[in-house]
């Protein structure tokens, strides 16, 4: 059998229509599969490859590392250094009630923990989240899902869980003294890309306090740059009580975390001790990755001219069947139509060297989110190539 077959037949599949394509390498804002076809990519791994694909920086961390040390301890026991450094500098690029950084290995993970410890610092059992918002796939995470599609199939979920329409200001007196954290995405991903409207999220920070409730930022998709400032929640004006990152975060390498006050944190302390552990959570190699990824970040702060980036997909992606293209910063939704024309968009687009996706709560939209450093002769050549794709599809 070849390398497809076997993925067919051995990995674990999650649709019975998987792209499948047979990458061996990656560079920059490109892929390349076994026949050295080159694709563009679009997607950044969904918003992963923030940096681009084997940023020479980040791959020289994870040799320079491996080299050193791979796993030595459980979570919170040993002085790693590259661990201590990236909560460091996560911290000191944080407002100050964002200063203890606890690290896990993926977005799901970093919801998990934070739901967690919201019921363990309030006392209480009550967790609100949006409509349309995705904030992972394990038992915890999926029982924030409001779509019955993506969560009947698995109950029952965890309970108390109340679901708010986000923008909806109506819906802010359903946060009472009875819920431990409001958690939401600072920008709707999933939804094909939302973003809060008339300071909407003072409004929900505003009413959290009033009630003792922490808010929960989702920054898992949204941060590291992909809005056009480090985190998105600076761009409103708020500051979170706990915020979650992963994905863009690790230059590729699979690393996730929850970050909150110490006062916050150290509730998982005692009462019990262990409150919360992980065995790879903060590896020394994926913080070394992240590290070395926050750092090119800020120096080389490609998320300044990500807005810039943005307009110039706008001004070239232009055709009737295009209906409406929504961003926040280098996330963007293509508005087209069904999900058949989409899915029949995505495939035309590959066959033509551009990868692009759908969103999970969207039927009618493209999801657009290419590497920060795609540059703009790549962005012009892209959509010269996703237009193709739409006429031929839509013609």
């Amino acid at each position: 059998m070849n390398l497809r077959q076997q993925f067919l037949n051995h990995v674990a599949q999650t649709s019975d229509m998987p792209l499948a394509l047979e990458i061996v390498k990656g560079k920059g804002v490109h892929l390349f599969d076994k026949d050295g076809k080159r694709y563009i990519d679009l997607i950044s791994g969904i918003s992963v490859s923030n940096l681009g694909h084997c940023h020479p920086r980040v791959v020289k961390a994870v040799q320079d590392q491996v080299g050193n040390y791979m796993h030595t301890m459980v979570y919170g026991e040993f002085v790693l250094g590259p661990q201590v450094k990236l909560a460091s500098l996560l911290s000191a690029n944080l407002p100050s009630n964002l200063d203890s950084v606890y690290f896990v290995n993926s977005g799901s993970e970093a919801t998990e923990g934070a739901m967690k410890l919201a019921k363990r610092f309030t006392g209480r059992t009550e967790i609100i989240s949006c409509k349309d918002a995705y904030h992972g796939s394990t038992q915890g995470a999926a029982s924030l899902m409001s779509d019955d599609y993506f969560t009947q199939a698995f109950r029952p979920l965890l309970p108390n869980i109340r679901h708010i329409e986000f923008n909806n200001e109506a819906d802010l007196n359903l946060i009472t003294d009875q819920t431990a954290a409001v958690i939401m995405e600072t920008v709707q991903a999933e939804w094909g890309v939302r973003k809060p409207e008339n300071d909407y999220l003072k409004k929900v920070k505003k009413r959290c306090d009033e009630v003792g409730a922490l808010l929960v930022l989702d920054e898992i998709q949204v941060g590291f740059g992909r809005t056009g400032s480090l985190f998105a929640f600076e761009q409103y004006g708020i500051t979170p009580d706990i915020l979650l990152l992963a994905k863009g975060m690790g230059g590729g390498m699979p690393i996730g975390a929850f970050v909150s006050s110490k006062e916050i944190m150290s509730v998982l302390m005692d009462n019990p001790f262990l409150g919360h552990i992980t065995t790879f959570g903060g590896h020394p190699v994926t913080c070394a990755a992240a590290l070395a990824t926050l750092e090119t970040m800020l120096e080389e702060k490609h998320f300044e001219d990500v807005e810039r980036k943005a307009l110039l997909f706008k001004k070239y992606l232009i055709h009737p069947a295009i209906k409406e293209i929504r961003n926040a910063g280098l996330i963007m939704a293509v508005d087209i139509g069904d999900f058949d024309t989409i899915l029949a968009i995505i495939h035309e687009a590959m066959d033509k060297g551009i990868i692009v996706d759908w969103f999970l709560f969207n039927n009618e939209s493209i999801r657009i989110a290419p590497p920060l450093i795609i540059s703009d002769n790549e962005i012009k050549e892209a959509c010269d190539i996703l237009l193709g794709a739409i006429q031929k599809v839509c013609n």
